[in-house]
């Protein structure tokens, strides 16, 4: 048999190396046991791709390096890098870490060999639809809507068997193709270790950016033959961002945009009929400019509009290409409303239609007829509504309560194809604005959905990043990590005593909280029976026995569990309210609860009598709360308006004192903490540092700052949680990070399954 790596035979698709699968079109290392394939830059599978043609044979390091480095002159360390990238995917299954390294064996002065046999393996068919349906809109108000539970359960005979079953009806639809592959992925998790990982399967789209670092805010032409997004280099402390265009084959991007030293150039949209394209830029200055430039890149960059000051800012073009649609804009003039500027005149003018003044209306877009706009209201625990263009009264088409990660109409303007936070990533789905019906596209990790209305065609953010949580001193901003893991560990929360803590992670292939004590690594363990909603950070008890948290329950609906980690105890509070979001201990046996309002599109934070359950009050709009038990007060977040607020426990609205106007801004509402020497941290990012903390001081009726540190000038924090305590921060900081595009055709919906599919898949859940 000829070695699939040989230059006299056709390059395959995909390689098994060993017991991995190699997906060479996405880069994907695919290990039995895992819990997902793992991607790895175009380097290394150039590394991977020149060891595989003589599996067993020694390739030297000047070899290598003079062939995939070609035309460079590379050091050492990129080549050490792309090995340790390798053999941490190769280790990611069952096997472990021991099992990458043996997959290439390191050569003391010579080079590296593959151990493991290679062969090329046929492509399955990709899907050639929908995955699966997830919910109705209208099935789980307020929650944060997961593919159906990804959360693992024991498959018995009775299982095995109804999914036979499953299997069987939808091959007579003629649907085995869309359901099954994407069932075996999911169903992966249940497997014992060290039983044979799933059958590796097509993707649906190919990676078309196979640049180092981050590709985002994709925006495809009207024809879907280029595509315009913004690119920035990993390890790159300024933040210096470029608008990039290219073609959709994947050929080699060129720069479009030209930003000063230290400035950030971000949300290219392509103009109708593809001549010009608008971005935004954020100078070191802190200036923020709206631009236009002709989409060849031949002309000078031509500024329409301001907006310095501006936290979350968002614009579309209208269909006639003369006119911009801006979404609300903070900063000066603080505007509420969706605005269409004229950029020849400079002119203004508001879109007339009702809603109250704190409404945040985020990302509007044209529907393909012209006849509506389509907008996400209040985002970090928004929905999607929709306005007639003219104005008038706007309709709500989602009710979810849900962080959303971008957003795009269909070419028939009948569905939503949006991106939205689901457990440790983000997912693509499709909704149906006249069916009401959402359904998962299958796509993991992928977010900000750009779709053409003329091709059907759509593009996307693939980014899969690794996060680990990371022990800072305050005072020297050195940090360590705490505990190692190659998933997505995130949001951890110290117990009051500093002795504890808990985290939500997908370490062991599937999201759990996990509880540990600090002075014995030994202690580590998950909480079993508990599916955490990330969306906020748990919270401790005065005491530190007990843990409140935000959950699913196997409806996917949330619910606040009260937890004893250290006997791994759970029990559902019965509170009454259907969407709640986050609870906090208060004093004398009280619980603040944030609810989701969801029919009015925002929330509603009470104090319950934890022994009646009885409200003894409540205000609007908050979309985080922290009690502090040495001053008494409770402190909050808003959703409409950036800044911190704080409130005597009965929530009398007399007591209000709005201690800060600018932090924590809308979008970083979860990036703060009380720590116990009565200071305030906020974590949040600037142009020259990505990671930086700062302390306050609660004075009176204000915030005064006390310092900052740089945690890392180039990586990434989640913003979904930390602690601060003992004079360290603990926050979870991206070990592995950056992103790639993805590009595929749109599928076409299945409606008429939809029933079945349900059924199938409420019996086997039923079943195990």
């Amino acid at each position: 048999m000829p070695n699939p790596m040989s230059p006299d035979v056709p390059t395959p698709l995909r390689l098994r190396v060993g017991d991995g699968v190699v997906d060479l079109a996405t880069r994907e290392i695919l290990m039995p046991g895992a819990r997902g394939p793992r991607r790895v830059t175009p380097k290394a599978i150039g590394v991977l791709r020149m060891l595989a043609r003589v599996p067993g044979a020694v390739v030297g390091r000047n070899e290598l390096l003079a062939e995939v480095w070609r035309d460079t002159m590379p050091t050492d360390d990129v080549l050490t890098q792309a090995i340790t990238q390798l053999r941490k995917a190769f280790g990611s299954g069952s096997g472990g870490a021991e099992a990458g390294k043996r997959y290439i064996e390191t050569i003391a002065k010579g080079g590296y060999r593959l151990t493991v046999p290679v062969e090329a393996t046929a492509p399955d068919p990709a899907p050639p639809g929908l995955s699966r349906p997830v919910a109705t809109l209208d099935d789980a108000p307020g929650a944060a809507l997961p593919a159906i539970s990804n959360y693992p359960r024991k498959v018995g005979r009775r299982s095995r068997w109804l999914l036979a079953c499953a299997t069987l009806a939808l091959a007579v639809m003629g649907g085995v193709g869309l359901w099954t592959t994407f069932e075996t992925m999911r169903l992966a998790g249940d497997m014992p270790a060290g039983s044979p990982g799933p059958s590796p399967v097509s993707l649906p789209y190919r990676l078309i950016t196979n640049a180092a670092g981050f590709e985002l805010s994709p925006s495809l032409s009207p024809d879907a033959s280029m595509i315009a997004y913004s690119s920035s280099g990993v390890g790159d402390a300024t933040r210096q961002s470029t608008i990039m265009v290219q073609t959709t084959s994947s050929a080699v991007p060129r720069p479009l945009s030209r930003p000063p030293s230290g400035a950030r150039d971000d949300l290219p949209t392509w103009s109708p009929d593809g001549r010009e394209i608008a971005f935004a830029r954020w100078e070191a200055s802190g200036a923020c400019r709206v631009l236009l430039i002709p989409a060849v890149g031949i002309g000078d960059e031509r500024e329409v509009a301001r907006c310095d000051g501006s936290d979350m800012l968002s614009f579309d073009w209208l269909p006639d290409g003369k006119r911009l649609l801006f979404g609300t804009m903070t900063g000066a003039g603080n505007e509420t409303r969706l605005r269409i500027l004229d950029p020849a005149s400079g002119r203004w003018r508001s879109v007339d239609y009702s809603g109250s003044s704190g409404d945040f209306d985020f990302a509007p877009q044209v529907s393909p007829d012209g006849r509506w706009i389509g907008f996400i209201r209040n985002p970090q625990m928004g929905d999607l509504w929709r306005v007639p263009v003219e104005g008038g009264v706007p309709e709500q088409i989602t009710h979810l309560g849900a962080e959303f990660r971008g957003w795009s109409w269909t070419p028939d303007g009948a569905s939503i194809v949006f991106g939205l936070r689901v457990d440790s990533e983000a997912r693509l789905y499709m909704a149906s604005i006249d069916t009401r019906t959402v359904l998962d596209l299958g796509i993991e990790d992928a977010q900000s959905p750009t779709i053409s209305a003329a091709t059907g065609k759509m593009a996307f953010v693939h980014r899969r990043p690794q996060f680990g949580l990371y022990r800072v001193d305050s005072e020297s901003g050195e940090w360590r990590r705490l505990f190692p893991s190659s998933g997505r560990d995130s949001q951890p929360t110290l117990s009051p005593d500093g002795q504890q803590m808990v985290f939500t992670s997908d370490r062991a292939g599937r999201f759990e909280l996990w509880w540990a004590r600090l002075d014995s690594t030994d202690s580590l363990r998950p909480i079993e029976g508990v599916r955490p909603d990330t969306r906020q950070p748990p919270v401790w008890s005065p005491d530190g026995r007990h843990v409140l948290i935000t959950a699913l329950d196997d409806a996917n609906a949330p619910m606040i569990l009260e937890i004893e980690p250290s006997t791994g105890s759970v029990q559902r509070l019965a509170i009454p309210s259907a969407h709640p979001a986050q609870a906090a201990y208060g004093p004398g046996g009280m619980l603040f609860v944030i609810e989701g309002a969801v029919e009015e599109g925002g929330t509603n934070l009470t104090a319950y009598n934890r022994q009646t359950w009885q409200p003894r009050g409540r205000i609007a709009n908050v979309s985080q709360a922290r009690f502090d038990p040495e001053r008494a007060q409770l402190f909050y977040t808003r959703l409409d308006a950036s800044g911190l607020w704080s409130i005597s426990p009965s929530l009398d609205a007399n007591t209000v004192v709005r201690l800060s106007d600018a932090l924590p801004s809308r979008w970083r509402y979860r990036s703060w903490a009380l720590a116990d020497d009565g200071t305030l941290a906020y974590l949040d990012t600037v142009p020259s540092c990505r990671s930086r903390m700062s302390r306050y001081r609660i004075e009176g009726e204000g915030l005064r700052s006390d310092d900052s540190v740089c945690v890392d000038p180039a990586t990434y924090n989640a913003v979904n949680g930390f602690s601060a305590a003992n004079g360290d921060w603990y926050i979870s900081l991206a070990s592995e990070d950056g992103s790639d595009l993805g590009f595929m055709a749109l599928p076409a919906s299945q409606p008429s399954y939809a029933g079945i599919l349900k059924f199938l898949i409420y019996m086997r859940n039923k079943a195990s």
